[in-house]
């Protein structure tokens, strides 16, 4: 079971999230500040963090920092009731990894909890595995149900890039400066060529590669 680590000091909201964590599955932690916290962080192991900004004692970008100096990779989700720009930098500055802004929607909660999960393991692991899909960083591999199927290595960073990040609108623009770099020599079509090969060569049940009219491309998965 998954362990994920509240710091919240307000006692109702902190028993709120616990309860909706838990009955989606998943074992918690309850923390009253940052000092606490960290503690606990430093004696269980941890999958996850979910701590508000303003604590006493120490905040939640204060916890992150601290965090970060022994575990870059451990997920980090902020809550605040602070919407500036300059209020969430310093937090991304601080190592986190998303902002949910109060009042707090339970369901957008889990929902973001279980796709920072979905990324650090794909990040941790190098590894994508489907139902009947598996894609293997390391040996720049992709097999469908059993059989390896051939991508050149465009191909493969790009069907990676998109399955790590699941009904998430990624731009031509960014696939383009993320995969191919400053190659004057590529452009939006160079993209949209790659992703007609890969509905050709790469497709399986277990996704689906939509286009977003005007936007992008999305991975959903089914």
């Amino acid at each position: 079971m998954l362990k994920i680590l509240i710091a919240e000091d307000e006692p109702c909201l902190k028993n709120a999230i616990a309860k909706t964590l838990q009955n989606d599955g998943f074992y918690t932690i309850e923390c009253r500040d940052g000092i606490e916290a960290l503690a606990a962080f430093r004696n269980e192991y941890i999958d996850l963090i979910v701590t508000d900004i303003m604590m006493p004692r120490m905040d939640g970008n204060q916890l992150t920092a601290e965090i970060r100096k022994t575990n870059k990779d451990i997920p980090i989700l902020m809550l605040t009731a602070l919407e500036t720009i300059e209020d969430k930098e310093k937090g991304f500055n601080c190592g986190a990894d998303d902002y949910l802004v109060k009042p707090i929607h339970m369901k957008e909660l889990c929902l973001r909890v279980k796709a920072l999960l979905r990324r650090y393991k794909i990040n941790s692991e190098n590894r994508i595995e489907l139902p009947n899909t598996l894609l293997d960083i390391n040996s720049q591999t992709l097999t469908i149900k059993g059989k390896a199927v051939e991508l050149n290595k465009k191909e493969f960073q790009l069907l990676f890039k998109l399955l790590s990040n699941p009904d998430i609108i990624l731009s031509r623009e960014q696939l383009l400066n993320e995969l191919w770099g400053f190659d004057n020599e590529s452009n939006d079509r160079t993209v949209d060529t790659h992703i007609s090969r890969l509905r050709e060569k790469a497709a399986s049940e277990d996704y689906e590669i939509s286009t977003v009219w005007g936007l992008g491309y999305k991975a959903v998965l089914k």
